[in-house]
């Protein structure tokens, strides 16, 4: 079951690689503008 998140903003932090990017990966599938934090920049480009 999808949620819709349409218009709705959500903040993951500690999104660049495990349960933070699935969450963030998720929220997006549903919608939601998502922001997310990272500490390294070269985890990020990764994902």
């Amino acid at each position: 079951m999808k949620i819709d998140l349409t218009q709705k903003v959500a903040v993951v932090t500690g999104s660049s690689k495990g349960i933070g990017a699935a969450i963030a990966k998720e929220l997006a599938s549903c919608g939601a503008i998502v922001i997310v934090t990272i500490v390294r920049r070269q985890a990020m480009q990764k994902a």
